[in-house]
């Protein structure tokens, strides 16, 4: 099993900054993919960026590529994704997820772990 914990979710204006965190517990991190899902109210669940095991691939959604970077820490059991650039429609529930294979994270109802979610807002 592996547990995921969310943190850095809050209220932010358009155009600021805001760093998720995705702590990892239970077996081998490194020896899972990683990705960021989100959800607005009333929306399915979407898929928003991915890193692989080795960090060498990473892959975004097109609605957030430029502006939100995705990176891990293996040896701390860590992912975060650092959003930058925020727009009022990136308001949502943002979701940490692990599967052993990138294939895995396409789609949430596919990923072996998931986490709880942490909100965020960005006011206009």
């Amino acid at each position: 099993q592996v547990q995921l914990v969310e943190s850095g979710g809050g209220l932010v204006q358009a155009g600021g900054s805001l760093r998720l965190s995705c702590a990892a517990s239970g077996r081998t991190f490194g020896d899972y993919a990683m990705g960021w899902f989100r959800q607005v109210s009333g929306k399915e669940r979407e898929f928003v960026a991915a890193i692989a095991w080795s960090i060498i691939h990473t892959y975004y959604a097109d609605s957030v590529k430029g502006r939100f970077t995705i990176s891990r820490e293996n040896a701390k059991n860590t992912v975060s994704l650092q959003m930058n650039s925020l727009k009022p429609e990136d308001t949502a529930v943002y979701y940490c997820a692990a599967d052993t294979s990138l294939e895995g994270l396409a789609r949430w109802n596919e990923a072996r772990f998931r986490g709880q979610g942490t909100q965020v807002t960005v006011s206009s």
